[in-house]
């Protein structure tokens, strides 16, 4: 007689302790077991336990094990339950452990198969029955994950109409869905119960906005409170704050931004000259074009103002960034001055006012939502759809997926809806959420998701105090050296590559579906050799983790005290100079309402949950050979050192930069 020693492993997530029955057979490539009966009542499938070891005997030994066959009945007068069981653990008779990785809910009273979990890919595959295993697999994913459209021009996302119609095994956990409705419902009641998210009134004056964010500050909140009229800050936040990704240095003037030497010469430390300091590449752009001609929001019956300005920075001799020139249009006319900081108190505010309000769009829409949300979703989605539970690639990429459906699903539910937070809100919201979303999507190219090749194309090799580039390439390094050693792992040449099909199946439906199939963008149609792969992969986890946690984690840091950045404006660009006044700024300003709304959101959004991942942590062990195991440990060793270095650092600055340390960074868009 053979004997199989089986132990149960139930995850560690609220409610995965099952009381019904489980039942298991074992299938190897010489035979299979009974279906035995692992009693409920004596083995214990708790939550975060194993199981007391049961006994499988079988007559002959069954062979090299290739799956396992899994269900749960009900005791009399129980119910049926929820079971989220991990993986299973068998010893052979000849005294080899086989793991079998579940992560997932088992619901119902159905059969369930798992494979036995090293990696493989399809051309690894020799058995009859592994084959039948994947193929059952893969073809119940692809019922289970379908391609939808949004809105023409967006990439695809899942389809789905509410968080129940996705496979449970990806929805929020009891903890996750619990604390994130208790954040948004105690985020907003705390200021409906101060009279202030229905408000339609204008602001009084600065002091009275304090009111309303005395509710949740930060510390650099708090900073962005006190010093948000300052050239200094302005400029410090297209290097840190909530959108790094629109700054580049500035050689040339763009021809419909006339600035003159003599408008500038006074912002120009020394006797410095406009053009020795373009040619110095001291000289840098923000230009806001995605939000020219948008038709912009009524909220509350009042027609809304958005911006689409220009604007120069200048690189100081103390190392500084500061702006020297707004131009609030792109078209420039006599109705469309440059505003300069030897302007008026009031007319410079305003302008860096619109500017900041213009920035809070592009970030939201573009850099925010389509370029970490919507592309992690594609990311996701793919993956599900044409990699098998055994597959390396899924084995290292489906951490970084967790809940990020989910999250897009209520993103497009209760945020860019009809009748959702950001539509009836923000100055962008409506026609022209949905036209800069198409803009954005037309202008994405691969390299400017890959951070090294952005950062050099936008020209900000060297510029100081940038700790979004030095610590964003750091994180780059340490991911990409962990993903190079993995596939390099599984992949020997890159003849293997080509002939993996679901590999390539995997890049075509990002190409495809993601990226609408514009060979433009640069998106690999397929891969032909392993280092495209892992630039590819790399890419896929920075979004997912680095990326996501740069341009969401800071929003209320940044958006919490709402002079710095508006959700929206109410009076349209100042079209002259000499006449604006603090009352004009209140007037412009978005009502106390839509204040009370944006800053409960931005609170929302940037609020880390409790059953929070960090990058590199994997609860889930999803790999069992012992060299991705280590290399895993050496990622995590990595990550952690990286993290020491980052808090050295911000313990020396005003304003720390936290958003790209691995202890506070998380697997996935998870939020």
């Amino acid at each position: 007689m053979a004997k199989y020693k089986v132990t149960v492993h139930t995850h560690n997530i609220a409610t995965a302790t099952t009381m019904n029955n489980v039942f298991i057979k074992l299938v190897g490539e010489k035979g299979e077991s009974k279906r035995t009966w692992l009693t409920s009542l004596t083995g214990g499938f708790y939550q975060g336990t194993a199981s007391r070891e049961f006994d499988v005997v079988c007559p002959f030994s069954l062979g090299t094990l290739v799956l396992i066959e899994l269900d749960k009945q009900p005791l009399p007068l129980f119910p049926q339950d929820a079971w989220f069981p991990s993986k299973v653990v068998v010893t052979t008779p000849e005294g080899d452990t086989c793991q079998f990785p579940i992560y997932r809910w088992i619901m119902d009273k159905e059969v369930h198969l798992f494979r036995e979990g090293t990696a493989k890919r399809l051309c690894d595959e020799t058995n009859h029955l592994a084959r039948y295993s994947r193929e059952k697999e893969m073809k119940k994913r692809t019922e289970q994950y379908c391609w939808d459209t949004y809105k023409e021009g967006f990439p695809g996302s899942m389809k789905a109409d509410n968080p129940l119609d996705l496979p449970s095994e990806i929805q929020f956990s009891f903890t996750k869905a619990t604390q994130f409705l208790f954040t948004a419902a105690t985020g907003i009641t705390e200021l409906k119960l101060k009279g202030y998210s229905n408000s339609k009134k204008n602001w009084k004056n600065i002091d009275e906005i304090s009111k309303v964010f005395c509710c949740n500050r930060t510390v650099i909140s708090d900073y962005a409170q006190e010093h948000w009229k300052e050239d200094e800050f302005f400029g410090y936040q297209y290097l840190n704050g909530c959108n790094p990704m629109l700054i580049r240095r500035c050689s040339e003037l763009p021809a419909n931004f006339p600035v003159t030497e003599d408008m500038v010469k006074p912002s120009l430390r020394g006797s410095s000259s406009l053009l020795r300091e373009l040619q110095s590449g001291n000289i840098f752009l923000l230009d806001y074009k995605n939000l020219n001609g948008l038709k912009a929001n009524v909220i509350n019956r009042k027609k809304q103002y958005m911006a689409a300005p220009l604007v120069l920075l200048y690189r100081t001799p103390d190392d500084m960034l500061v702006p020297i020139a707004i131009q609030l249009n792109q078209k420039p006319a006599k109705d469309n001055p440059i505003f300069l900081p030897t302007d008026s108190e009031y007319d410079w505010l305003l302008a860096k006012i619109f500017v900041r309000s213009a920035d809070f769009q592009e970030h939201q829409l573009n850099v925010h939502l389509l370029r970490t949300h919507l592309l992690a979703e594609v990311f996701a989605v793919a993956l599900l759809r044409n990699m098998p539970m055994v597959h390396p690639l899924y084995k290292l990429l489906i951490p970084h997926t967790r809940y990020s459906l989910q999250i897009n699903l209520l993103a497009r539910a209760f945020l860019i809806a009809d009748e959702g937070v950001f539509t009836q809100f923000a100055a962008s919201g409506g026609e022209g959420m949905i036209e800069i979303l198409r803009r954005s999507v037309a202008s994405l190219t691969y390299s400017s998701l890959c951070m090294p090749d952005d950062i050099t194309a936008r020209g900000l090799e060297s510029v100081p105090n940038n700790y979004y580039r030095d610590d964003g390439l750091k994180l780059w390094d340490i991911i990409h050296r962990f993903v190079e050693e993995v596939i390099s792992f599984y992949y020997k040449s890159d003849s293997e590559v080509r002939e993996d099909q679901e590999l390539q199946n995997w890049i075509k439906d990002i190409f495809d579906h993601g990226f609408l199939a514009q060979e433009c963008t640069g998106i690999p149609q397929s891969f032909s050799t392993v280092p495209e792969v892992v630039k590819f992969v790399t890419v896929v986890i920075f979004t997912c983790s680095g990326q996501h946690s740069a341009v969401n984690s800071g929003q209320y840091d940044y958006g919490g005290w709402m002079p710095n950045t508006p959700i929206s404006l109410k009076q349209p660009p100042p079209t002259t100079k000499g006449e604006s006044t603090e009352s004009t700024m209140l007037e412009t300003l978005p009502d106390v309402g839509t204040t009370a709304q944006g800053m409960s959101t931005m609170w929302l959004l940037s609020k880390q949950s409790s059953d929070f991942v960090a990058l590199g942590q994997y609860p889930e062990e999803h790999f069992n050979e012992i060299p991705p195991c280590r290399m895993i440990q050496k990622f995590q060793t990595e990550l952690k050192v990286f993290s020491e270095t980052v808090n050295a650092r911000n313990s020396g600055l005003p304003v720390p930069y936290t958003y790209m340390d691995p202890a506070v960074v998380e697997n996935s868009v998870a939020i």
